[in-house]
């Protein structure tokens, strides 16, 4: 394995069968479509065990999925029969969507040897590849979880940098969501973004089936949308899920200083002591 944080199906169905190999089935409905149900009862990627990012959260906030205690997180795995050690490829039903806030937790928790499987379950079904219908029978394993604090920003965070312009803050909802001339999905938020932060909507890294777009045009969208690779970038978006679709783009492209704002809009946009602003970047 490499630093990349992609693995190709194919590079998947080559491994599938390694004894070190966990798959793990990402899943959280689209906030634009709440009810959509998982297809892992019916279809997974064999071996695959479920995670479901509502549930595997912290459950003491009224906050959307937040990051879970490490403590909490271990226990999770271990259920799972996630393990010290492995290796953990990740997928979701949507191409990519969850599988990148799952990745980026792991991360969080200082796993190192955590892939998103690029294009998800449907690239993999396109290509005729097997699934199953039934849980696999994992053994419950040891899991180490150790928050990096680095990786995970909160509302304190999101104030002084946005006051004092030390990190680049980048916000992954639709143009028009930023600008607040679209309604916020979720009820009793306001409309607009964070004083200065930039835009860039998640799927315009993406192609059509779910896989990332090439390194050069992911470079060349971070650039189009006002960020400088070089310098710190603090993601967001409504509530902490496609901002990790932009930590893993620029994890991709090379940045390294990265944290991803885990309340996002659902927190920001839900306070009466917040500043928010209309309109483009």
């Amino acid at each position: 394995m490499t630093d990349h944080p992609l693995v190709t199906t194919q590079w998947l169905a080559d491994h599938l069968s390694s004894p070190d190999l966990a798959v793990i089935n990402a899943w959280m409905p689209p906030v634009t479509t709440p009810d959509a149900r998982p297809v892992y009862p019916n279809a997974h990627i064999p071996g695959a065990v479920f995670f479901d990012v509502n549930e595997i959260c912290d459950k003491d906030t009224d906050l959307p999925h937040m990051l879970p205690a490490p403590h909490v997180f271990s226990s999770a795995m271990r259920k799972l029969g996630i393990g010290d050690g492995q290796t953990l490829v990740v997928y979701d039903d949507f191409g990519l969507y969850s599988s990148a806030r799952v990745w980026w937790t792991f991360r969080s928790m200082r796993v190192e040897r955590v892939y998103v499987l690029d294009g998800g379950l449907p690239k993999w079904q396109a290509e005729d590849r097997p699934v199953e219908d039934t849980k696999p029978l994992r053994v419950p394993s040891h899991f180490t979880a150790r928050i990096d604090h680095g990786a995970v920003a909160d509302i304190d965070h999101i104030r002084s940098v946005s006051s004092n312009g030390s990190r680049q803050i980048l916000d992954a909802r639709s143009s028009a969501r930023f600008a607040g001339t679209a309604p916020e999905p979720r009820a009793g938020l306001r409309a607009g973004h964070i004083p200065g932060s930039l835009n860039l909507p998640f799927t315009e890294l993406l192609n059509e089936d779910g896989t990332f777009r090439p390194k050069e045009d992911l470079e060349a969208a971070f650039v189009k949308a006002g960020i400088d690779l070089k310098k710190p970038i603090t993601t967001t978006c409504g509530s902490g899920v496609t901002a990790a679709i932009l930590t893993l783009a620029l994890t991709i492209v090379g940045v390294r200083d990265l944290a991803l704002y885990d309340g996002s809009w659902a927190e920001w946009g839900s306070r009466d002591d917040t500043d928010v602003v209309t309109g483009p970047a």
